[in-house]
């Protein structure tokens, strides 16, 4: 396999017998703090909330750090939409009587004139 990739056999041995750098190993408990923190949220807290959470929990790690092991993940934040109240109640002094009792036909033209808005 080593001479179909182009590289020597002690190259594959020594990479196999490396362990895991400083870097790598905070990268990976990182991630793990960032899993969780994300999770909690269910999915809601982008990057930026995501690092205030882990700041207040006395992690240190940047912004940028968060945002990469995000991205690296897949992990993305949920929009959420703005409530728009669609059914406004309107003000009990302006409310009309029914005078008709919603009986709208009349014996002749022009005896019961209703109208809507």
């Amino acid at each position: 396999m080593c001479g179909r990739l182009g590289i020597s056999r002690a190259s594959y041995y020594r990479w196999l017998a490396a362990e895991e750098s400083p870097t790598a190993a905070r990268h990976r408990e990182l991630t793990e703090h960032v899993k969780v923190m994300f999770d909690s949220s269910d999915g809601i807290f982008g990057h930026r909330m995501v690092h205030t959470k882990l700041a207040a929990a006395g992690i240190e790690v940047s912004v940028g750090t968060v945002a990469v092991i995000m991205a690296e993940n897949g992990w993305a934040a949920k929009r959420m939409r703005a409530f728009k109240r669609t059914t406004i109640p309107s003000d009990p002094d302006r409310v009309f009587a029914d005078l008709i009792g919603r009986d709208f036909t009349s014996a002749a033209p022009g005896t019961r004139l209703v109208g809507d808005i």
